[in-house]
């Protein structure tokens, strides 16, 4: 008995600690079939001991998705979960309680795609969408009407006749995959955090406080389910296809099946055919066809017992490794690459997985002409998860990490505490050479259009530039015949390095490509030198003052500028006219005293202004910028995306989250 207890006591804490990563941070830590596991195992202990029963069990409740920045409603019916299956027998299961539960009776299942991204609940009034409501807990949700406005494949007004004056329909808001990579690549772009994968895209996309923003994205949606009390039939798959014919996107997978065979032989269908769809789906969904028969089956406390959802397992793949290669960075770490036989896998040809480290080979104990399972399970990057052991060939020679930098020969060294074996010859090795004159001229960086991973190497390759101080040397008649370079190019290359010399202080030290300098630590290490001179003499301790600038990320700075090599690149970037100090902009100066006194933190992804701009309005309004949230923060800024551990400690310490427009609203005050 003591034991059943302790496991339920942690069971229910760590579902609960899970249902909040899921529904609120929107970053799960492990999947979906191990959540449902986990409850299935507390649902059998809480029925073996009612003694124990807790009205807030997770059992007992629907996780939630309720944001602050939106009005809530209850939801006309409750919008229930449903239970989850994973195999064709369990699925066999569930149809043969069915039958039981209705003595006998003939049933009609209707199965259907289970489409991964964001559930929706629309109401028609009139023929008219009048509201959009999420998921929510199940019982309430945000009002997200404006955003749904939005999404061309959900119809404002509807079109023929026989539909009721007042009624719900419930669907699916999904990313299609191409809107997906489209708005990741734009992301990477910007150095914006990628989204993992389009379902987590379209929820965030849901909640974004800019209808614009939404529309711009591409959402789609896919409605499954009618609800009201004047519907045109009395089973569900005619009212699907006269919703279809009001101008609802009703997903043509949808079929009536009349037996279990039928019912298998459809899972076995789609469990191929999805890969060929344009949006995500995680699997399939039976329901019963008669509304009647669905009422007498009833419901449980989660879910109704008249459906059930069957979840495909994790795609993944298995190819035979080529070879293992070695690819050299810019900061000279060697990343060890598997190089695959082409294999189809969530709607791309994955030909390359990245192994990170030596650590993760010898823990995969890969050998030479494996057969390497594949998966990619919702991410974004390719990943080897494992070795089909009985298909390794006969005498087949473990894999080793190399010992000599694969570009220069140098020996490898690591540094103590990482798992990362680096190349030290920073300034004798392709490509960590070629690569920080890429990085260079970036987009986030100096932003010098027309230069890209190839013309660099192509520019290193004839000796025009060596480092990022001779981009500064170059003149149209050294590029013209070049291949690729006609006059014109060659001369949008070198008015684009003349217009660099303007890019802004904080951008130059991030294009210096000091190691562990990001985009963020390098704007606060520029706005706290102020120039360049004083970025050279500071001190580790000094360094180590600027925030979230740590021990490590100081010594490294001290050591880059200690190096006579990067002293003299410096030296020659300042005789070119490149921006070495912080400019006093107009939006530095005081305009205000609206926010004396009063202490910021920003994270998150911003629509309407930048980060930087919202840290400059803080500052202009006599507002003071932290990195970090404690008791002295009074406000939290929060775009898209905000981070999970400062989300939770700002709701711990009952710190007020604000959105970009209450922001705007409070400075309007003026």
């Amino acid at each position: 008995m003591d034991s059943d207890k302790q496991r339920i006591d942690y069971l229910r804490e760590t579902l609960h600690r899970h249902n909040h990563n899921y529904y609120v941070l929107n970053s799960p830590e492990i999947s979906d079939r191990e959540f449902d596991m986990l409850m299935k195992e507390l649902e059998e202990l809480e029925s073996r001991h009612p003694e124990l029963y807790d009205a807030n069990s997770p059992t007992r409740r629907v996780g939630s998705d309720i944001s602050k920045g939106f009005e809530q409603t209850k939801h006309i019916y409750p919008m229930l979960s449903l239970a989850n299956t994973y195999s064709i027998d369990d699925v066999d299961a569930w149809a043969n309680r069915v039958d039981d539960g209705l003595f006998g009776q003939r049933t009609t299942i209707v199965g259907e795609m289970k489409f991964d991204g964001t559930g929706i609940s629309l109401i028609y009034e009139h023929g008219e969408l009048v509201r959009a409501v999420t998921r929510g807990d199940g019982e309430q949700g945000d009002i997200v009407t404006d955003n749904v406005r939005t999404i061309r494949s959900i119809p404002l007004r509807l079109q023929g006749s026989g539909y009721p004056d007042f009624f719900e329909i419930r669907g699916e808001i999904v990313m299609p995959w191409k809107e997906f990579d489209r708005l990741n690549a734009e992301r990477a772009e910007a150095g914006e955090p990628l989204f993992a994968n389009p379902r987590n895209a379209a929820a965030g996309t849901l909640k974004l406080l800019n209808p614009a923003e939404v529309s711009r994205r591409g959402l789609d949606a896919y409605l499954y389910y009618l609800l009201g009390e004047n519907l045109p039939f009395e089973n569900h798959y005619d009212n699907m296809e006269a919703a279809r014919g009001w101008g609802f996107k009703v997903s043509e997978a949808m079929t009536r099946l009349d037996s279990i065979e039928e019912v298998d032989r459809y899972i076995n269908h789609w469990d191929k055919a999805r890969k060929e769809l344009p949006v995500a789906t995680d699997g399939l969904v039976f329901k019963v066809d008669s509304l009647r028969q669905q009422l007498n089956l009833g419901l449980t406390a989660k879910s109704p017992r008249w459906a059930v959802a069957y979840k495909f397992a994790a795609e993944r793949a298995l190819t035979r490794l080529r070879f293992v290669s070695f690819d050299v960075g810019r900061m000279g770490i060697i990343t060890p690459v598997a190089n695959l036989e082409p294999v189809l896998l969530s709607g791309t040809v994955v030909k390359r997985a990245s192994l990170h480290n030596e650590d993760i080979v010898r823990a995969l104990d890969i050998h030479q002409g494996d057969m390497l399972y594949v998966e990619k399970g919702g991410e974004i990057i390719p990943k080897i998860t494992g070795v089909e052991l009985p298909a390794r060939p006969e005498g087949a020679e473990p894999v080793r990490f190399v010992t000599h930098c694969p570009a220069c020969g140098t020996p490898l060294v690591r540094v103590e505490g990482e798992a990362a074996w680096i190349c030290p010859n920073k300034y004798g090795c392709l490509p960590q050479m070629v690569g920080r004159i890429e990085h260079f001229v970036g987009r986030r960086m100096m932003n010098i259009d027309g230069i890209g991973e190839e013309t660099a190497a192509l520019f290193f390759e004839k000796g025009l530039v060596r480092n990022i101080a001779d981009l500064y040397e170059l003149k149209p008649e050294q590029l013209t015949g070049l291949e690729g370079f006609a006059e014109k190019s060659a001369r949008r290359v070198v008015d684009g390095i003349q217009a660099s010399r303007s890019m802004p202080f904080e951008r130059v030290v991030f294009a210096l490509s000091i190691p562990y300098v990001g985009e963020t630590t390098a704007k606060k290490v520029a706005r706290a030198a102020g120039s360049i001179d004083r970025l050279m003499q500071m001190s580790v301790a000094e360094l180590e003052s600027v925030e979230d600038v740590g021990p490590r990320i100081a010594q490294t700075i001290v050591d880059f500028f200690a190096d006579p090599s990067n002293v003299e690149i410096v030296n020659r970037l300042k005789a070119a006219g490149v921006q070495m100090e912080m400019e006093q902009s107009a939006d530095s100066e005081a305009v205000s005293d609206i926010l004396a006194g009063k202490t910021f933190v920003i994270s998150g992804v911003f629509s309407l202004n930048s980060r930087d701009q919202y840290k400059a309005m803080i500052e202009s309004h006599g507002g003071k910028n932290a990195g970090s949230i404690s008791k002295k923060t009074d406000y939290v800024l929060a775009g898209e995306n905000m981070g999970p551990a400062k989300l939770e400690k700002a709701q711990k310490l009952g710190i007020p989250i604000i959105d970009e427009h209450q922001f705007l609203a409070l400075l309007s005050q003026i």
